[in-house]
């Protein structure tokens, strides 16, 4: 699928899924999580943060597949643990979601996703 189409049916959209390779089965299992988009990037706020079992697998494996709206993409995530980068997740999440809701559903944000849609 083009990215075009893929980022078209993000709008309005409050949380896709992601499909990701477990690091130890090897099975692939599907998760929906929260997410902003901003220009062509993507950008996920795992719940646990480096905790978080989807996490911990695409360290193993950044390929991922992301659904929303009927629309899949095949991608590769670019995790990270540099401060200023995830800090900068956390506060385009807040803008998106609200404080509130972050620090209620949010346990540890010490680790954040970033995704590319360029094709």
């Amino acid at each position: 699928m083009k990215s075009s189409n893929f980022q078209k049916a993000l709008v309005n959209e409050i949380e896709l899924r992601i499909t990701v390779k477990g690091r130890r089965t090897g099975k692939t299992y599907t998760t929906p999580v929260w997410f902003v988009h901003k220009g062509n990037k993507i950008f996920l706020l795992p719940v646990g943060g480096s905790d978080t079992n989807w996490y911990k697998n695409i360290l193993a494996d950044p390929s991922m597949t992301l659904t929303v709206g009927g629309k899949s993409i095949k991608v590769k995530a670019k995790p990270t643990n540099e401060k200023d980068l995830v800090k900068k997740t956390i506060e385009i999440f807040k803008a998106k979601y609200g404080a509130d809701e972050i620090k209620k559903w949010y346990t540890k944000m010490d680790v954040s996703v970033e995704i590319s849609l360029r094709t």
